[in-house]
């Protein structure tokens, strides 16, 4: 499946932004000549555009599909109520509808099961999760003692990232405590990561975001392990259902 998603910024002129018609339908068109293919299966609108209606989104986006340059629309990080207007305005207005949301969802950022993971249940849409290592946090590196682990991510938010930040002390409590869970249940970290986040029923796929071979290979497998009820009650003793260990992450 192609699946290609469109932000909010990318140029530096007033048109080279956000949701508006003219602009996807540039993107479109600059999309389909790069990847040489005639259409898009999934394309995704990254994250709401205050400076554009919904509809006049959702209008570009279905006249795309009628012309079969994309399959299916789907969002990005959309709060429920966006995602809510969005099936509203298909109805309403006779748009295509949404049919997939991209949220972050990991074991230490599970704000989404609060109201994102049951409102795509109740609409039906797929969900596609992002971050599901809470960007490498669950990766095994960051343990409680140890040193700060490299990363290209914490150049960008080094606030996120930083081991001796206060904000972040609880994430490297739970990811000590989520490492020992792992290697009690003889699986990795990683596994564990991912699994959890494949558990839930509202979840259709994870994203995974290997930058090396053994990044992808330790990731591998992880489709195929089941949690017991045990681990997964384990799991919400250290981080609680719907909650978010560090204010810097949502």
């Amino acid at each position: 499946m192609l699946a290609t998603k469109f932000h909010l910024q990318i140029g530096e002129e007033v048109n080279q932004c956000g949701n508006s018609r003219r602009w996807i339908f540039q993107e479109v068109e600059n999309s389909l000549r790069r990847l040489r293919t005639d259409w898009i299966d999934l394309y995704q609108v990254h994250r709401p555009d205050p400076d554009t209606d919904f509809d006049e989104t959702l209008g570009a986006l279905s006249d795309l599909m009628h012309q079969g340059k994309i399959r299916y629309i789907g969002t990005s990080t959309f709060e429920p109520s966006a995602i809510v207007e969005g099936q509203w305005i298909a109805e309403r207005r006779g748009r295509e509808r949404v049919v997939c949301e991209q949220p972050p969802y990991s074991i230490l950022g599970r704000v989404a099961e609060r109201e994102v993971l049951p409102v795509a249940q109740r609409y039906g849409l797929a969900v596609i999760s992002w971050g599901p290592l809470a960007g490498g946090w669950l990766s095994g590196a960051y343990r409680k003692g140890g040193p700060q682990p490299a990363s290209s991510r914490s150049g960008l938010q080094s606030a996120r990232f930083d081991i001796t930040n206060p904000d972040n002390a609880a994430k490297l409590v739970a990811a000590d405590a989520l490492a020992a869970l792992a290697a009690e249940a003889g699986i990795s970290l990683i596994h564990l990561a991912l699994a959890f986040v494949l558990e839930h029923p509202a979840v259709t796929s994870a994203i995974i975001g290997p930058r090396t071979l053994e990044h992808l290979e330790s990731q591998l497998g992880a489709d195929e392990i089941r949690l017991s009820s045990d681990v997964l009650d384990r799991i919400d003793e250290i981080v609680p259902p719907s909650t978010t260990l560090s204010t810097k992450d949502p």
